[in-house]
């Protein structure tokens, strides 16, 4: 079963992640990770770490970050980097990639991260509500 990691600037990864347990149910092996203002670069890579150590050593394991290029989608990639093999890294996080991650939790990590991408671009949508043209009469 692939296994997620949920990284954020400030509270976001966590009430996403109790968000998508309203929404789909508790789910095994998610972890989150906040980086918060009072934090330097060193304390986020340790809560990484830590969060990492919670899954099995053979685990496949997904980052689901905030945003590209900040500090938590940094220090996760460099955690990646160092294991191709079974972790990747998708950014953008949404709450409908979330909770469809967890519908494909079962497939390979490869394809779960087109997937995901994917998803999350689709969970992107407006409203648009049509006008009637004419009397203004009720």
């Amino acid at each position: 079963m692939l296994a997620f990691v949920v990284v954020s600037h400030g509270q976001f990864a966590q009430g996403i992640v109790e968000s998508s347990f309203m929404i789909f149910g508790d789910q095994q092996k998610v972890a989150t990770v906040t980086f918060q203002l009072d934090e330097e670069p060193e304390d986020l890579n340790r809560k990484l770490a830590e969060a990492v150590q919670q899954f099995d050593a053979t685990d496949q394991v997904l980052f689901l970050v905030d945003l590209w290029g900040g500090s938590p989608f940094n220090a996760a990639s460099q955690i990646v980097a160092e294991h191709t093999e079974r972790m990747g890294l998708v950014t953008g996080l949404n709450l409908p990639m979330l909770i469809e991650a967890y519908t494909v939790r079962d497939r390979p990590l490869a394809e779960v991260i087109a997937h995901l991408e994917e998803t999350g671009k689709i969970g992107i949508k407006h409203l648009e509500l049509l006008q009637e043209h004419g009397d203004d009469q009720l």
